[in-house]
């Protein structure tokens, strides 16, 4: 009887050992709307998805984005902190009928993952829009990437209901591309140090927040801020519009 006892001890710690070898965040999944911000007439889905070897795959989807214009995109926000969130209209101080990227900083908070194309994923990629989804000349974008767990900050899967993202890039006066016309030149941009950039490419287009309700659940979607675009890619930015180049061969470098 005890031998019997012990085996069933045994095999019942096996499972127990097996069950939790398994991150608890595996295969966990949001979707939720990211909505126009600044009259931009984009909107997008995303899909986060937390895979068991770490890594995030992110696909999204939209429409009404500048043709032809890449667009730079991050999810925002801190690990276990509700703390950002995506801009009201008060947030435009200035009363412009714009909230620019520097308006928002203190709603977005920082830079969690910079969504490019390939290479860097980190903050320091924030404008590498060389590396950034390009809509095509519908205004449609598409973009899907998996995000392997070395190029992820600590706490990203854990804190998938904390995050958010935001996409830039906005055509105000109606000509298909990004132009000093409209909005004149981009402040934060300039304050960077980098001049000639228009307003136009730097301000959010839209913005979604994570709003999982009783936790992020494996499987299961929930439907719905925060920034430092932090440095310039080393080496630049090219910014397209319709028939211009825009290249910014400049290195800044900004304190967190």
């Amino acid at each position: 009887m005890n031998l019997r006892r012990t085996m069933f001890t045994l095999a019942a710690a096996a499972v127990v050992s097996l069950a939790t070898a398994v991150p608890a965040h595996a295969d966990q999944k949001v979707t939720f709307k990211l909505d126009e911000l600044n009259g931009s007439g984009s909107q997008a889905t995303a899909t986060l998805t937390a895979r068991d070897d770490g890594s995030l795959h992110v696909k999204i989807t939209g429409d009404g984005f500048t043709p032809n214009s890449p667009h730079a995109q991050h999810i925002h926000g801190a690990a276990h902190s509700r703390n950002f969130f995506c801009p009201p209209a008060s947030a435009d101080k200035d009363g412009d009928g714009q909230i620019a990227t520097e308006e928002g900083l203190s709603q977005y908070g920082d830079v969690f993952v910079s969504l490019t194309t390939k290479g860097d994923t980190s903050k320091k990629s924030g404008l590498a829009v060389d590396r950034m989804p390009v809509a095509d000349e519908s205004g449609r974008l598409s973009y899907e990437r998996t995000i392997p767990a070395s190029g992820l900050p600590a706490g990203t899967i854990d804190s998938l209901q904390h995050l958010h993202i935001v996409q830039h890039g906005l055509d105000v006066n109606g000509n298909d591309k990004y132009d000093m016309a409209a909005l004149g030149e981009s402040v934060f941009a300039k304050s960077l140090g980098v001049s000639g950039i228009p307003e136009e490419a730097t301000n959010p287009a839209t913005c979604g927040e994570v709003a999982a309700t009783g936790g992020v659940e494996t499987g299961a979607d929930s439907t719905g801020g925060v920034e430092n675009l932090g440095l310039f890619a080393a080496g630049g930015i090219a910014l397209l519009g319709a028939g211009a180049v825009l290249t910014v061969r400049r290195r800044v470098r900004v304190t967190a």
